[in-house]
């Protein structure tokens, strides 16, 4: 059994809508596949009506969140969430703060970037979206049209960088916070790519143990951008811990080149991770 539990289509940051995602996993072979947009849930009706034969799609999100050190600037930390109840109320008003969030951020970046003198236009960049969550690598892909830049990861390595002069940050969700969210909502929350130092910063293992403290049930542990070191940290880390595993491709279509199905989950932790949900079932038959 082949099993991908972390994907993007173009209702957050990906290229392809829900059903060409489902079709991509599919054709690459895939039995289960999850869709984990950011911050909503907009695709899963979607991806239940346009399900190919044979494909068990697992419903979730990527939710936006932030670790608060003692004594140090906060860390930005994504929440896979699986299994959820979309409809639960807290969630459901904590996902709404954060697309208005996210929305609003993006219009500030791309206010400052016309204002130097760069070529994009934010209602156009919102057209582009199809009306889903608005945000960075949607202006990425603006840059890339006007000639900017040559490619979405040039972008977020010069203009759209946490360096650069045009970055806004955000008001994410402290993560242990969010951890409670998707436990009270009957979810499966899972620590995605946590210590992927070629990203940025990342937390340390009293934070892991933390959120394993505050109801964290997994650790994505095969990822794209963890090295082979990072993984077996990660792997004794969730042993130590009582923490089920995943691993996943993180895939985005044309936004970033990892294939899906680069990283999977081994069956047995996937049938943990059914266990453990009971805020929504799989999308299968």
């Amino acid at each position: 059994m082949l099993i991908d539990l972390h994907t993007h289509s173009s209702v957050s940051d990906g290229t392809e809508t829900p059903a060409e995602l489902l079709a991509t996993a599919r054709a690459a072979g895939l039995d289960v596949v999850a869709l984990t947009d950011h911050d909503t849930t907009a695709g899963w009706a979607v991806a239940a009506a346009a399900r190919p034969a044979g494909l068990t799609v697992v419903p979730g999100m990527e939710l936006s969140c932030r670790w608060f050190p003692a004594d140090q600037p906060p860390v930005s930390v994504h929440l896979l969430a699986y299994l959820f109840d979309p409809d639960h109320p807290e969630l459901s008003a904590e996902l709404g703060r954060l697309r208005a969030e996210r929305l609003g951020r993006g219009e500030r970046i791309v206010t400052a970037l016309a204002a130097a003198g760069y070529p994009v236009v934010w209602d156009r960049i919102v057209q582009a979206s199809g009306g889903g969550v608005v945000g960075r690598p949607h202006v990425a892909r603006a840059l890339v049209e006007a000639g900017v830049v040559g490619s979405v990861d040039e972008a977020f390595a010069t203009l759209l960088s946490h360096r650069s002069p045009y970055y806004v940050a955000k008001a994410d969700t402290d993560v242990l916070e969010g951890i409670a969210l998707v436990r009270a909502a009957g979810g499966v929350p899972v620590f995605a790519h946590g210590l992927a130092t070629k990203r940025g910063r990342v937390v340390d293992d009293a934070a892991i143990a933390a959120m394993a403290g505050a109801g964290l049930l997994g650790l994505e542990v095969d990822h794209p951008d963890h090295s082979p070191a990072e993984r077996d940290h990660l792997r004794g880390l969730a042993r130590d811990l009582g923490l089920l595993t995943t691993g996943s491709s993180d895939y985005h279509g044309t936004n970033k080149t990892t294939p899906i199905a680069a990283c999977r989950t081994e069956p047995g932790q996937y049938e943990a991770l059914l266990a453990a949900g009971s805020g929504s079932t799989v999308f299968s038959g």
